[in-house]
């Protein structure tokens, strides 16, 4: 019998695999639709009359809901369930979308940016999603590939949105195209495999090597340690029902119903009081914000504002130190954009290659970010500022993967959209900042942006220096206090 489990963990990838890829999928048109009008959205505000400080305070309004937003639809779609949640998300963002492309004043591009900036967030429950989906191994080259499919996507949209904001009434077009797009994502989502989720990963409702050791256990302690992690992840409201559930035999029938209802319904029905799920919400919220997480939101944080310094003045930056024309910055930028959406498929080989060991690559990459920052803000011509483009590119990308799948580790599979969102709320404050200080340090030389980001950059490694050895002592610990309970 202990056999058959473990073959069924084994064909999970196998099972999981058309769900997966429908996600990226999602992934890809969401970012397409989105970057048809992103680089149109400032001409088409100070063509309907806005002065430069109005356009500069309702480019804000977006940045400002979302940093308020994220956390709190993040928690919620682990209260109500990913599917649901998804389906909001993507159709309050359509109808924003809808409306931007009737915006014939201020007023209107206001109130269309407002759904939009509150539900916008397909791409961090998708990644969630993703997070349910596989097990923990698995999970950077999951979530890589999704990245760069999504990088995709960013990349032929402004192509698209530009074509056709060459013909008359161009803009209205776009925007009517990206809600139909968000559209045809709510369908693609309605109809996903969601049947092909039925069963949790390996490590979905415990750790990996405690499956491992439950493969060469009896039965009782599989059942033991299912019942034991799956009452650990429930929500007080539903314990009853969900240990019904759970306290049966422990056959992969039963945590077939179990898994397939937290993917779909969530903790908490979307049916039932919204008292009740807000207090399921802010019960995740509270638990993560009470959480010793405070160092990686630093260094995402951190990274987040020296990123954006280095792309802040870039094409001003290329015109004044090196006489370089627009299009040919036009140029080095989709190039760089490009081997960030290709490095997306790096993150597997390169985290198999560090042994899993996902701190060290986090203080590794994030020690090559800040040499390449240095690089281009000393650059002495333009060929250093391809050369630091290029491997720019490969390092954020594998970054950025690497602080979300350490939240997810060190914050648990069970709340991983309130972390998921969490992180995109602690990026949203890197937004409102990075325009601010770049604008300063632009006050004393075009370079003053990069050389900012790189004592921001600095002060992340150094805090990594300092708290990656504890992580580390912690995670031995861990290790060696499941490995005693198995003995036991």
């Amino acid at each position: 019998m202990n056999n058959a489990k473990c073959s069924i963990l084994n064909q999970i990838p196998r099972r999981r695999k058309r769900i997966i890829q429908c996600v990226y999928v999602v992934g890809f048109m969401d970012l397409f639709g989105v970057s048809m009008i992103i680089p149109l959205l400032s001409h088409h505000v100070k063509a309907l009359g806005a002065s430069p400080t109005v356009a500069g305070l309702v480019g804000s309004t977006y940045g400002i809901l979302q940093l308020f937003s994220s956390t709190i639809v993040g928690s919620w779609s682990d209260v109500v369930g990913r599917r649901y949640s998804m389906l909001t998300c993507l159709l309050l963002s359509a109808m924003g979308y809808g409306l931007l492309g009737m915006s014939t004043s201020i007023g209107l591009f206001v109130l269309a940016r407002i759904p939009v900036g509150l539900f916008k967030h397909s791409l961090s429950i998708c990644r969630a999603l993703l997070s349910d989906l596989v097990s923990e191994a698995e999970r950077p080259l999951v979530m890589g590939h999704f990245n760069a499919a999504s990088s995709v996507g960013f990349i032929l949209g402004p192509v698209v949105g530009g074509y056709l904001t060459e013909h008359e009434g161009g803009f209205y077009t776009s925007s009517f195209t990206c809600a139909a797009i968000f559209l045809l994502n709510t369908g693609l989502v309605w109809l996903l495999p969601w049947s092909d989720a039925l069963t949790p990963p390996a490590n979905a409702n415990y750790n990996s090597s405690a499956s491992k050791a439950s493969c060469h256990d009896n039965d009782n302690h599989v059942t033991s340690t299912q019942q034991n992690s799956s009452h650990g992840n429930s929500n007080n409201n539903h314990t009853t029902a969900s240990g019904a559930a759970v306290t049966g035999s422990g056959a992969p029938e039963t945590n077939q119903r179990v898994w397939s209802w937290d993917l779909d319904w969530g903790e908490v029905s979307l049916l039932q009081p919204a008292w009740r799920q807000l207090s399921s919400v802010g019960s995740k919220i509270r638990t993560v914000a009470s959480s010793d997480m405070w160092d990686l939101f630093l260094v995402r944080l951190l990274m987040a504002i020296a990123i954006m310094l280095y792309y802040s003045n870039f094409s001003l930056a290329m015109e004044e130190r090196f006489m370089l024309k627009p299009k040919a910055t036009g140029y080095l930028i989709s190039y760089s954009s490009t081997l960030g959406a290709l490095a997306g498929c790096l993150v597997g080989p390169v985290t198999k290659l560090y042994g899993n060991d996902m701190p060290a690559l986090l203080l590794h990459s994030t020690v090559l970010t800040c040499c390449l920052i240095l690089l281009y803000a000393m650059a002495p011509s333009v060929w250093h500022v391809l050369l630091s483009s290029t491997f720019f590119a490969i390092s954020t990308t594998i970054g950025r993967t690497c602080i979300t799948d350490l939240e997810l580790q060190k914050g648990g599979a069970h709340a991983s959209g309130t972390l998921i969102g969490a992180g995109q709320s602690v990026t949203a404050v890197g937004r409102v900042l990075a325009p601010l200080l770049s604008g300063l340090a632009q006050e004393f030389s075009p370079c003053g942006p990069p050389s900012l980001g790189v004592g921001l950059a600095l002060a992340a490694v150094a805090l990594l220096l300092v708290r990656v050895p504890k992580w580390d002592n912690r995670g031995r610990r861990k290790e060696a206090k499941l490995g005693k309970t198995h003995r036991e």
